[in-house]
């Protein structure tokens, strides 16, 4: 799911072909070695023959596109004037990466003159570069030698970053109930998240996954047992266990058949005991997270666009909320109904069963643990006046489960921000940044910068 497929796009200067001949074919062997590079990066790499005029970018880019990769990778060979490209890198849909190096490591004063022709492609780049920001294409440069690891490291990171932006342009998000009365953070309405973000909304009531969930066989809820018996450590009755799957069914089918890539639920919508419908699906909640889909609570379908493009992107990203904040220990709480992750827990989750008093729905099956302690990213995409939106991130150190016994009935967690906790706080809030976001796991700053870049929005960073 997560291996980015990219478009590797060599750039060259038709004169040369006229005055130096053969100079084309002795760069061959520095396309093989990038796209070896970046392959072995974890990338799926389509090469397109190397590029001179506009017919040769049109053609190279209509490949990339009926080819379905995430992103569009420019390597320059030599000085390839800009005009020739920019254009058609303008517009298509695909984002553009600018991988800036040359096949020479060493360009110091010792230098052979007679290696310039073949390490001369940096000031092509500047002159795209250049270019396609005055026609407003997102784009982003990467520069370093191929042989080094960080070059590859880097440039992976800001394709996913790519992909992600990508995929929230395309993004289809359910929305089963209504919005949560009250909550305003988080509330844009359906044509500003069309509009500004792509993200397309379907809201449905819980009673339209009627069909989806009478739909599945007991064979179906009987394998889903049996699985969920293996992943977690299962302490509910089957009577509970087996409503809250076949509802997860029911919704998972309904999700596929949509192909939607995220949606959220308001607990407060299901109300019917006695239906098709007559719990909570929680717990399909976490299982559509551990299979990249988004997820976030109560109507949020701005975060859960978000968690699932991150998702399609860099995967290891859960749906959080900051619930208390531990000043003795310069951390915060996190938590949220039963919402997790169930791929990213520190160990074997729980499943019980939830005592639900909010509606006269039945009580569902939930899991129960604690994220995977390590670094980690904590990420909101924050709404603005005028129909703006912000992405924050900040550093977080995810801290080790807790230790009370009470805990273990409980989705729970800790992070400690990079920041002190109060300024963390205060920047986070002054920041407009909304009670509902992403926790990734590893350090994603730099790549959510480039996220935010090719989504044209501004990104603050809290460290």
């Amino acid at each position: 799911m997560n291996q980015p497929k990219i478009g590797l796009l060599p750039l060259y200067v038709k004169l040369y072909d006229e005055v130096l001949p053969d100079l084309a074919a002795k760069m061959e062997p520095f396309i093989v070695q990038v796209e070896n590079a970046l392959a072995g990066g974890g990338l799926e790499v389509l090469v397109a023959p190397i590029s001179r005029t506009r017919p040769d970018f049109a053609n190279a880019v209509a490949s990339f596109e009926a080819a379905d990769v995430d992103t569009i990778v420019t390597l320059h060979l030599a000085y390839s004037p800009s005009l020739e490209s920019a254009e058609v890198l303008a517009q298509t849909a695909l984002p553009v990466v600018m991988l800036d190096t040359t096949p020479d490591r060493d360009f110091g004063r010792h230098v052979d003159p007679s290696l310039l022709l073949r390490n001369h492609g940096v000031h092509g780049l500047q002159d795209l570069a250049c270019v396609l920001r005055r026609m407003g294409k997102p784009y982003r440069v990467v520069a370093g030698h191929w042989e080094d690891a960080d070059l590859i490291r880097r440039c992976v990171s800001v394709v996913r970053a790519a992909r992600a932006a990508h995929a929230l342009r395309l993004m289809h998000a359910l929305r089963i109930g209504d919005l949560f009365p009250g909550m305003g953070d988080f509330a844009v309405s359906d044509d500003v998240l069309r509009r500004v973000l792509g993200v397309t909304v379907k809201t449905i009531q819980p009673a339209d996954l009627a069909n989806a969930v009478t739909a599945v066989s007991e064979a179906a809820v009987d394998a889903e047992i049996a699985a969920d018996r293996g992943r977690f450590r299962v302490d509910c009755s089957t009577e509970v266990h087996a409503r809250s799957v076949r509802v997860g069914l029911g919704l998972r089918h309904y999700l596929e058949q949509g192909s939607y890539g995220a949606f959220s639920i308001n607990f407060l919508s299901f109300r019917d005991a006695t239906g098709p419908v007559n719990t909570v699906p929680f717990l399909e909640c976490c299982k559509a997270m551990a299979r990249g889909v988004g997820y976030a609570g109560e109507g949020d379908v701005l975060t859960a666009a978000l968690t699932g493009a991150l998702l399609q992107g860099f995967g290891a990203t859960t749906f959080t909320e900051i619930f208390c904040a531990d000043w003795a220990g310069q951390a915060l709480f996190l938590s949220h109904m039963g919402e997790i992750n169930s791929a990213e827990t520190a160990a074997t989750p729980v499943l019980r069963e939830l005592e639900f008093r909010f509606t006269p729905t039945l009580n569902p099956a939930t899991l129960a643990c604690a994220p995977r302690p390590g670094a980690g990213t904590f990420v909101n995409l924050s709404p603005g006046p005028d129909d703006t939106f912000r992405l924050i991130t900040a550093p977080v150190e995810v801290l080790p489960d807790g230790t009370h016994p009470d805990l273990k009935h409980w989705v729970r967690g800790w992070i400690r921000p990079a920041a002190p906790l109060p300024r963390f706080l205060e920047e986070f809030s002054h920041l407009g940044g909304t009670h509902h976001s992403a926790l990734m796991f590893g350090d994603h700053v730099a790549a959510l910068n480039a996220f935010a870049a090719f989504l044209k929005i501004e990104h603050c960073n809290i460290a």
